[in-house]
């Protein structure tokens, strides 16, 4: 059989499975397979990542225009910290990497929000004004940048 792993993807990874199950190591390609653990890995902190950026943005859209609030905003925010919370169940050691995925989401959050509200980027706060548990606190919502401290 020996499908490749370049040429066919699927076949591949059938057949890996195959192998593995049945405990034939020596046959298996162990550098791919390890390869595509690492990568599976690495998209579930993307997930997180991708989830805080909504989940930031909102917030920070939330705070910023305070004349636009909507319940659409409301149910994202809410649907998020419900999303971000469950990914964390399943993923526990994800929670180790939430200072570097607090950053990057905020880094991506606010170019988003930028274009989004068409507010100049000075406009938000350089660093992140939200901590994670703040930003995941059911009863937190954001005040206006004039009262926010």
């Amino acid at each position: 059989m020996n499908k490749s792993y370049e040429q066919d993807y699927y076949g591949w990874a059938n057949e890996q499975a195959a192998l593995l199950r049945a405990g034939n190591l020596s046959a298996a390609d162990i550098e791919n397979i390890a390869e595509e653990i690492e990568s599976m890995g690495k998209g579930e902190k993307r997930e997180l990542v991708n989830r805080l950026t909504v989940l930031l943005l909102q917030l920070l859209k939330w705070q910023f225009q305070e004349t636009k609030r909507s319940k659409s905003w409301q149910i994202t925010i809410r649907a998020q910290r419900t999303q971000i919370a469950r990914h964390l169940a399943e993923n526990p050691s994800l929670k180790s990497k939430l200072p570097l995925a607090m950053r990057e989401a905020y880094s991506d959050a606010t170019l988003e929000a930028e274009r989004e509200t068409d507010l100049p980027g000075s406009a938000f706060p350089k660093k992140c004004p939200y901590s994670f548990e703040m930003a995941m606190q059911a009863g937190f919502w954001p005040d206006p940048p004039d009262t926010f401290k």
